[in-house]
């Protein structure tokens, strides 16, 4: 062989080997885009193209153009999302212009903008308020196109954003004829996040907020929550703990929250902070808060007139006091009306609110607790200020699995009731168990209080179509934070998502939430949806029932309430612990709240109250909330008490081992790094599930005396096992 030759041949070699080299480069490089793993940062807000041909052929003919009026921050941010929306969703740029000429165009406008204003749609405006919206399929210079028209800008953000998920669920836009307005004035997330950037009872990270970059830094994060909250309609956002730090009312801590309130303005969202009611003498210097002293008034007036200045649409106060340790006004023999009526006076002028929480409790409980917040609150009914409005959490202790609705609602006809429900998990599993929470927030909305006959629920108090409210408002304890995924598991966030439209609408329906989540989160598959809209909607009862089953509550483990403790005694006060709430004994269990207990029944309406002190009326489940019933007490199941209770507990077992099941049959349809993650937080679901079953029937066994006859099985170990399991470093605590 010659030089040449040989030389030829190296060269063809290491051109095959270089053709060999990128092929196979190539192929890893397409298996790797085609495995890409999403991780949940887009939320609902996910703007893929379109999969079904046919449809995305029709959506591309229907949106040809887009014609944005407005010169706002808040109009730019529609024309951006407009932009984004339209072409991730349609695969193509869409055209800005200026003035109609094509078929096709989407108009987004105020009444105002002299492209609505040709339209001849006053008349339909006058009626929407400045945050409703109408979305119409009109003519406009001759031409087919789809107008998105409101009285303000926010409106018109709000209209874009349905207009999108429209596409994004892959509904018909040819014959749109919408008109939406909100039904609840304030809808506010509740953010229980520290100074220090951990967050209480929070379970997807620290804190959003980098208070320690912040006025300098904004977070590319904080638009994008705010983008979020506006796609929902949500409009405000409490940036601090409920537990206060006066701090944050600092002038230093002000600038930073002013700042946020920045980048939130123009997706229509105000900050409100928490207020210490010690502040006065923690960062004021005064020797005394009381509400009543005119030296405090002033002080609180001149902190007002302070915020206004560096966030002049500031929206309020939100307050906990003399609840668990927390200064108030009782600490001066004053009421919770004079406490919140001496901010409410500050903030007047400025257009603010005051948020009191109902959620009180006695020092030294010498009472049921079911039965505080309505003694202290229900006898101050019109003794409150115009722009106070007292949060109610939706049941009577707090945030359980379940509970009866709170009395307190339709109880106080003249002062306005905020609802308060909880987002994160506190009690259902954190972000780990999959709780669909929809199904909570609907069975209270729809509860029915009968204060004015039947048909009085608890949504239309909360609206103010029952007393005729002023001011109306819900409130959802937020559950993000600095995880990628925003909270911590990606069905957690399907919760934020459900309280948003359930804040806006409170009469939809949690079947329909579910599936339009499940649509704009990951597919249009029927295939997906059916099946997991199933395991959604009954995943909330089956937390229910391997937790606290019948009506019982309060059974985690103490502190962290991480895990099943239905014999945590002792400690500071009896309503921290377990024993308090079951009273289980060799008789049966159950807290007797009739009139031959603590008398809760009698804070609810007649009607209510005949049906929950009946032991053969009350539901199954809140009968161990209301009676103190025999373990063998007949079911109208045919069990007994205590073979429906471990019934109850083994389903929801069962229920946690069908929807990993349901999971593992449908990885082609979802991206590899979410269906991983769900699917092992479905295995840690059910050892958990396992584990408050196995901890709760060996522990009731002890008073029952009867077997275990169950389809679950006995349990793996002994009760002196799982009653010595002590989980540290938990999140949240």
């Amino acid at each position: 062989m010659t030089t040449a030759t040989h030389a030829k041949d190296t060269k063809s070699a290491n051109l095959r080997a270089l053709r060999g080299f990128m092929i196979a480069t190539l192929v890893v490089g397409l298996n790797a885009a085609s495995a890409y793993a999403e991780d949940g940062y887009e939320l609902w807000l996910r703007y893929h193209r379109v999969s079904d041909a046919a449809l995305l052929t029709q959506y591309q003919g229907a949106v040809t153009a887009l014609l944005v009026n407005g010169e706002s921050a808040t109009a730019r941010a529609t024309a951006t999302e407009l932009e984004r929306g339209l072409r991730g969703l349609l695969g193509t740029n869409i055209a800005t212009v200026q003035d109609v000429t094509i078929d096709g165009t989407v108009i987004a406008g105020t009444g105002r903008s002299p492209a609505v204003a040709r339209l001849g749609l006053d008349a339909d405006l006058r009626t929407l308020g400045g945050e409703g919206y109408i979305i119409r399929a009109v003519r406009a210079g001759g031409h087919r196109a789809t107008v998105i028209a409101a009285n303000t800008d926010i409106g018109v953000l709000y209209g874009a954003f349905h207009f999108l998920r429209l596409l994004q669920t892959y509904q018909r836009i040819d014959a749109l004829a919408i008109t939406e307005r909100p039904h609840i004035q304030h809808r506010i997330l509740n953010h229980w996040d520290n100074l220090d950037g951990t967050v209480e009872r929070g379970y997807a990270g620290g804190s959003l907020w980098d208070w320690h970059k912040l006025p300098d830094y904004k977070s590319p994060r904080y638009s994008d929550y705010a983008r979020a909250n506006a796609s929902l309609g949500i409009n405000g956002t409490v940036l601090t703990n409920v537990n206060a730090n006066a701090t944050s009312l600092t002038a230093e801590y002000l600038t930073k929250a002013a700042a946020l309130a920045d980048v939130f303005r123009p997706y229509g969202i105000r900050v409100y902070l928490t207020a210490r009611f010690s502040a006065p003498i923690e960062i004021g210097g005064l020797k005394t808060a009381d509400p009543l002293a005119l030296d405090v008034r002033a002080w609180w007036a001149a902190k007002v007139a302070e915020i206004y200045k560096v966030i002049p649409d500031f929206g309020g106060f939100l307050v906990k006091a003399n609840s668990e340790g927390q200064p108030g006004p009782q600490d001066y023999k004053r009421t919770h009306a004079d406490g919140a009526n001496m901010l409410a006076e500050a903030l007047e002028r400025y257009g603010g609110i005051v948020m009191w929480r109902a959620f009180v409790y006695a020092e030294n409980p010498k009472e049921d607790r079911h039965t505080q917040a309505y003694k202290e609150f229900q006898p101050l009914d019109g003794a409150f200020r115009p722009n106070v409005l007292v949060q109610v959490k939706n049941g009577p202790i707090d945030f359980q699995p379940r509970e009866p609705f709170s009395p307190l609602f339709g109880a106080m006809p003249k002062t306005p009731l905020m609802l308060e429900l909880q987002i994160t998990k506190e009690y259902l599993g954190f972000a780990t168990h999959l709780s669909y929470l929809a199904p909570l927030f609907e069975e209270v909305l729809r509860a029915d209080t009968f204060v004015k006959g039947e048909g009085s629920l608890v949504r239309q108090v909360i609206d103010g179509s029952l007393h005729g409210y002023a001011q109306t408002g819900i409130a959802g304890v937020a559950n993000t934070g600095t995880d990628r995924n925003w909270c911590g598991s990606v069905f957690a966030c399907a919760n934020w998502h459900a309280f948003g439209r359930l804040a806006w609408n409170p009469a939809l329906p949690s079947a329909d939430l579910a599936e339009e989540w499940l649509r704009m989160t990951f597919t249009n598959d029927a295939a997906f949806i059916a099946p997991v809209k199933s395991m959604m909607l009954a995943s909330r009862q089956a937390t229910v029932d391997y937790m606290t089953p019948l009506g019982l509550h309060h059974q985690m483990a103490r502190g962290h309430h991480y895990g099943p403790g239905p014999w945590v005694t002792g400690g500071p006060r009896a309503d921290w612990t377990s024993v308090y709430y079951h009273r289980a004994d060799v008789n049966g269990i159950g807290f007797d709240r009739t009139a031959t207990g603590s008398n809760a029944v009698s804070q609810y309406a007649p009607a209510v109250r005949e049906r929950f002190a009946n032991l053969k009326t009350v539901p199954d489940d809140y009968l161990l909330w209301f009676h103190h019933v025999p373990w063998d007490y007949r079911m109208a199941s045919g069990r007994t008490l205590w073979d429906e209770l471990t019934f109850r507990y083994c389903r929801g077992v069962e229920a946690v081992r069908s929807m990993e099941k349901t999971w593992q049959g449908l990885s082609k349809f979802v991206d590899s790094q979410r269906f991983e993650e769900t699917r092992a937080f479905l295995a840690i679901q059910e050892n958990e599930a396992k584990w408050w079953r196995d901890a709760s029937v060996l522990y009731f066994q002890t008073f029952s005396k009867r077997p275990i006859q169950d389809t679950c099985g006995p349990p793996v170990d002994t009760l002196e096992h799982y009653m010595s399991i002590d989980r540290r470093y938990v999140p949240g605590n």
